[in-house]
């Protein structure tokens, strides 16, 4: 797994700013960029596929029996792209390449097993018997138990207790719906009636999984043997008390809170988007609303169904589910790819594409809108985009600073109101530790990570060094206009810099991982204006050279999230982090350093004939150590982006083609 690093000057094919080499560069550039603008949509955005591990597939199947609608034909094609994602030794891993993860392995195996396959082929058997060697199903994460205890597979004794009641706790309670992240409580509160009322699939076919249990599900007296913390331990003493009491809780109370519970996810219903546009919370609200007799012919309950289809991507023989989409990242990035492109020569065609997105992207600006964040910021004015095409109660400052540096280098005085309502908020969103959350401000009641629902350890949204750098980008093209944002500024660099790893990198929460996250805070800095000699910008320079392996490329792997010893390092190399190294050396003064001729010369020499890159690899989690996602868009515009600019920092004399 370690990368096989070299100093650089053994590299034989170093990139040189030769006639020829400007050529190739440049003919590299431009396929690039005409694939990229061919896929642009006529409403002016991008969104690429957004792939997950087997078990976002895995239960839109299992959702499918639960609620007895099942549509066979794409059933088979799910159950094709689950048979593909397989390992050799029958277990599924969380991203490409990586070992087999137990809850991951047990949803796929269930569902193949509804979806017909016979239990004594060889995937299924190599499945079975990798899942006994784990300890069986009773080793399973939490929601991978909530699904089994619906679907009777399990006594409900074996999940943690979650009432509906928590909808009525106050807000000085030790939990409360505001102190977790937006994830959380979208996926949480419809989870809420769901387990209070001990809801049951329907399973028509009457299948289950015993065979996947080493001790019987009713016997099973381990299944909260993650809970090892003390503090875990006095939560799980707690929640044990609250089973026990709960015969107590009168029928009144429980009316209102199961009301304000349907209430508070109607509200966030979200249209054809889906409550919090993300598959997991949209399938739950679904299923809730079922339970509690809401007619099939209701319009919400159309629209959520219809909600989660929209997630789907069908191919010929094979289909997958979304855990959401990507569109106004996509377009966001994208828009700052073609950007740094169009900055060598202005082209009609690219012009044309950008006034197409970011006209798109600004009628998509979440202004005076309802919103969960304003529970911490009641008087900010809203200026925030969100992830999906549709999230109004969830802007983020990751998308919004993107979008609205874009918006910036347009130099379009029709984005004026946009790029200043954009400021405003991400300023207003700073954590009182100097960074940002992604969604919300101050989400840093860690001790709730403790509780026995939370063994994901993703309950939280707390600042994180890729997100708080990304908004200093922002807020530093802004200072000349604002420089009251300077104080903001300073204390995010200040968190920034207490956020340095020793060895000089910065880590990736939203990315993979340390140099994602190195390119992110760098990017960062070179917009707030710190010196390209700062002490900090010069150790992560050494730490990103030193990880350059012996092709001229940079690789990581998600395993760096278990192991921080693997941090920068993987068995091979990618174009995304290569294209991160290079543009955050670039953005660290670095222009004609060889590692970064290297890194370019990588660039051309594993473009495609269509123009494009590929890699397979997953290249971001969607929560660290327990979810990953695969970017199909970042192996497109990323190396083209870090292309563009070399070209742009070498200043190259270019022949006409």
């Amino acid at each position: 797994m370690l990368n096989q690093t070299s100093p650089i000057s053994n590299v034989s094919y170093l990139f040189i700013g030769t006639t020829r080499s400007s050529s190739k560069l440049n003919c590299a550039i431009d396929r690039a960029k005409e694939h990229l603008l061919s896929l642009q949509s006529n409403e002016g955005y991008w969104v690429f596929e957004l792939e997950a591990d087997c078990t976002i597939p895995a239960e839109y199947i299992l959702m499918m029996h639960y609620m007895d609608e099942i549509n066979e034909s794409l059933q088979t094609k799910i159950a094709n792209y689950i048979r593909t994602q397989q390992n050799s030794d029958g277990s599924y891993s969380l991203y490409q390449g990586g070992s087999g993860d137990i809850s991951c392995t047990i949803k796929a195996y269930y569902a193949m097993k509804i979806a017909g396959d016979p239990i004594q082929s060889v995937p299924m058997t190599s499945a079975r018997d990798w899942i006994l060697s784990q300890g069986g199903a009773a080793r399973a994460n939490v929601l991978t138990r909530i699904m089994l205890a619906m679907f009777e597979q399990i006594p409900w004794r074996g999940v943690p207790f979650i009432p509906v009641e928590v909808m009525l706790l106050p807000k000085w309670f030790p939990f409360h719906l505001e102190k977790i992240s937006y994830w959380a409580r979208t996926v949480l509160v419809p989870l809420t009636i769901l387990c209070t009322f001990k809801a049951k699939a329907r399973n028509p076919k009457k299948i289950g999984i015993a065979e996947l249990f080493v001790t019987a599900p009713d016997k099973e007296k381990n299944y909260f043997s993650h809970v090892t913390t003390p503090l875990g331990k006095g939560f799980l003493v707690l929640e044990r008390m609250g089973r026990f009491m709960e015969p107590l809780i009168p029928g009144f109370v429980r009316k209102r809170a199961t009301r304000k519970a349907l209430n508070w996810f109607i509200e966030r219903l979200n249209g054809l988007d889906g409550l919090g546009a993300i598959f997991t919370a949209m399938v739950n609200a679904y299923e809730a609303m079922d339970y509690l007799g809401i007619p099939v012919d209701n319009e919400q309950r159309q629209i959520a169904r219809a909600s989660i289809d929209r997630l789907l991507v069908i191919k010929d023989d094979m289909a997958y589910c979304q855990p959401c989409v990507s569109p106004i990242w996509d377009t966001g990035l994208a828009s700052l790819t073609l950007q740094e492109i169009d900055r060598h020569q202005k082209d009609p065609h690219t012009q044309k594409a950008l006034k197409s997105a970011l006209h798109w992207l600004a009628t998509k600006q979440l202004k005076d809108e309802p919103g969960d964040w304003r529970n911490q910021r009641p008087n900010l004015p809203g200026g925030g985009w969100a992830f999906q095409f549709g999230n109004s109660y969830y802007p983020d400052v990751d998308d919004t600073a993107v979008v609205a540096y874009a918006m910036i280098q347009a130099d379009n005085k029709n984005f004026a109101d946009n790029i200043e309502r954009a400021g405003a908020w991400i300023a207003g969103m700073q954590s009182s530790n100097g960074g940002y959350g992604a969604f919300d401000a101050d989400n840093t009641h860690f001790y709730l990570n403790h509780i026995p629902f939370a063994d994901h350890g993703a309950l939280l949204d707390p600042p994180t060094a890729d997100v708080s750098a990304r908004c200093i980008m922002l807020l530093g093209k802004l200072l000349k206009q604002h420089p009251e944002y300077q104080t903001v500024i300073d204390r995010c660099i200040e968190y920034l810099r207490n956020q340095q790893e020793m060895d000089g990198c910065w880590f990736g929460r939203w990315g993979t991982n340390y140099i994602y996250g190195t390119w992110s805070v760098l990017v960062g800095f070179e917009s707030a204006g710190v010196p390209k000699n700062d002490p900090g910008i010069r150790k992560a320079v050494a730490w990103l050279k030193s990880r350059q392996r012996v092709d001229g490329g940079w690789g990581e792997g998600n395993y760096s999230y278990n192991n921080t010893k693997c941090r920068g390092q993987f068995y091979t190399s990618t174009v995304f982090h290569t294209s991160l190294a290079v543009l955050a050396l670039l953005a660290s003064g670095e222009a004609r350093c060889p590692e970064v001729k290297a890194g370019v010369n990588y660039l051309l020499n594993n473009q495609q004939a269509d123009g494009f890159w590929k890699d397979p690899s997953f290249n971001a989690p969607g929560f660290p150590k327990v979810f990953y996602l695969k970017y199909h868009g970042y192996d497109k515009f990323f190396p083209l982006w870090a292309l563009g600019r070399y070209r742009n920092e070498n200043r190259l004399s270019l022949p006409n083609h």
